[in-house]
């Protein structure tokens, strides 16, 4: 299996727990899951990683009205608003996937929406969290994920900031809260609306409501 077939898949079927401990306790508690054969790295992400805590500003958006099938964006920006660089600024998604109650799986983790892309150069040995390195003062990242729903209904998205891997390196908000924050998000049945653009021919798409947090 590719790497890119493994991530895109790998978030259906983490057990409930482990994915309710990366959003309740932290990626230091997080399950680690090695990446051999799928092109993974021996060496450990969080190696020498200082301890220390690191103020963030995170703003997050992702439609709360979707329909079946139509590809949406999740979209959490980071900004590093202290005066120290974040060693590796990551992000914990929780809520793509969900638990079925039926007996006859084998394994009972589903998919809410399938996740197409997740952010570039961003895999971490740690099932359903992403990094994207060091962050200087006043800089920002933002991490970008591509979804496609296929399971009707309100759910609900968690996400989680991280200043880093091992649980050391600590990120806080402004007045010292935790950088994390939740998305309710109802697909409907029904396709999106669309027209075509009678200038330039191209489909435009709409009806996919605003963002919620």
């Amino acid at each position: 299996m590719g790497h890119a077939t493994w991530r895109r898949y790998a978030l259906w079927y983490v057990p409930a727990a482990v994915r309710g401990s990366l959003i309740t306790s932290g990626i230091a508690a997080a399950a680690l899951v090695a990446l051999g054969g799928c092109g993974g790295s021996n060496e450990r992400q969080d190696a020498d990683e200082p301890r220390g805590t690191f103020t963030v500003a995170v703003d997050a958006s992702f439609p709360a009205k979707q329909s079946l099938a139509k590809k949406e964006r999740l979209d959490v920006r980071v900004r590093n608003t202290g005066d120290k660089t974040i060693p590796n600024v990551a992000l914990t998604v929780d809520g793509f996937s969900y638990r079925s109650d039926r007996p006859d799986l084998a394994d009972p983790d589903r998919p809410n929406w399938i996740v197409d892309k997740a952010p570039r150069g961003g895999d971490t040995a740690y099932t359903g969290t992403w990094a994207l390195g060091r962050l200087k003062p006043g800089e920002e990242r933002t991490f970008t994920y591509g979804v496609t729903p296929v399971r009707a209904g309100t759910h609900r998205v968690k996400y989680r900031v991280a200043a880093g891997l091992d649980g050391k390196a600590k990120a806080q908000l402004d007045g010292g809260g935790i950088p994390q924050g939740s998305f309710t998000a109802t697909v409907s049945r029904e396709p999106g609306q669309s027209a075509v653009d009678p200038n330039s021919g191209a489909v435009v798409r709409g009806g996919s409501g605003s963002a919620s947090q």
